[in-house]
C-alpha cells in the first residue's frame, strides 16, 4: 500500500499556506482571459492600428491577477489607449475603462455558466494533505467569483478562511501586486506573514508576496513557456513548480 502523500520540507516551514485561485485551484484562468479578449477586442477595433489582445501574453503580463478595472487599465495604457474611467454604472461598451470592465464581466459570466469549471487535481492532493496535516489553508483572488468558483467544485469546505473580490472590495484592500489581500487572509489564518506561504501563477501575485515578507512565495508556472519560470522567479518566487502537487512527496505524487 502506498505511502499517504504528505508537504515537501519546503512547506514544512511555514505554518499555513494562501493559495490563488485562478490558475493555481481552478483551470478558469482561460476562461477569464477569452472574456477580456472579447472585451479588449471591441475596444481596440475602436483605434486605428491596433493588434488584438493576445490571451497569453497580454493577459499574463498586464491583467492575470489583477481587480478588473487596474487589469483594464494597464493593459490600455500598453497599448497607449487613455480611457475616461467613467463609472461603475457604465454599461458594456468600449468608450470608458468601466464600460470595458463591464463588457468582461459580461462575457465571463456567460461561459460560466455555459460549462462547468475544472479545478487542478494536483492542487486538490495538496490541499487534501495540508488538511490531514492541521495546516491553515486560505484561499485569496482578485476575482469577485472566487468563493462561487470554488464552492461549484466542491472545494469550499478544504479552507479555513477565503478573501475573494467581494471581501476585497468591501475591505478596501488595493489590488496585487499590493500584498493586503494576501497579508488579510494570513490574518484570518491567525499566522503572520513571515509564517505564512503563498502559491501563486501570476507575476503580480508573486511580487506581492515578496514585498508582503511572505515566508515562503511559490510560482506556479502552468505555461512553461520560453522566461516563464524566470519571469515568476524575478517578480519574486522563492521555488517555482509546474502544478502545486509539486510539493507533495509520497503517496502518487513522489
Amino acid at each position: 500500500m502506498a505511502a499517504a502523500a504528505s508537504p515537501v520540507p519546503g512547506l514544512r516551514s511555514v505554518r499555513a499556506v494562501v493559495f490563488d485561485t485562478d490558475g493555481v485551484i481552478t483551470d478558469s484562468a482561460p476562461m477569464h482571459a477569452a472574456a477580456w479578449k472579447k472585451a479588449f477586442d471591441a475596444c481596440l477595433a475602436t483605434h486605428p492600428d491596433q493588434r488584438p489582445f493576445d490571451e497569453t501574453d497580454d493577459y499574463r503580463r498586464h491583467v492575470d491577477g489583477l481587480p478588473r478595472q487596474d487589469g483594464a487599465e494597464a493593459f490600455l495604457a500598453s497599448r497607449g489607449i487613455d480611457l475616461p474611467p467613467g463609472s461603475p454604472d457604465d454599461p458594456p461598451g468600449t468608450d470608458t475603462v468601466h464600460a470595458v470592465t463591464a463588457r468582461k464581466e459580461e462575457e465571463f459570466t456567460r461561459i460560466l455558466h455555459a460549462r462547468p469549471v475544472a479545478v487542478w487535481p494536483g492542487t486538490v492532493r495538496l490541499l487534501h494533505a495540508l488538511r490531514d496535516e492541521r495546516m491553515p489553508r486560505a484561499a485569496a483572488s482578485s476575482s469577485r467569483h472566487a468563493t462561487e468558483l470554488l464552492d461549484g467544485a466542491g472545494l469550499l469546505a478544504l479552507f479555513d478562511a477565503v478573501v475573494d473580490g467581494n471581501e476585497s472590495h468591501r475591505l478596501g484592500l488595493p489590488g496585487k501586486p499590493d500584498p493586503a489581500l494576501f497579508t488579510e487572509a494570513a490574518r484570518r489564518l491567525g499566522t503572520p506573514p513571515g509564517d505564512t506561504a503563498v502559491v501563486e501563477d501570476a507575476l503580480a501575485g508573486v511580487e506581492a508576496g515578496r514585498r508582503g515578507g511572505f515566508g515562503l512565495v511559490v510560482g506556479v508556472d502552468r505555461t512553461q513557456g520560453s522566461g516563464s519560470a524566470d519571469d515568476l522567479l524575478r517578480h519574486g518566487a522563492d521555488v517555482v513548480v509546474s502544478d502545486p502537487g509539486d510539493l507533495l512527496s509520497g503517496g502518487e505524487d513522489d
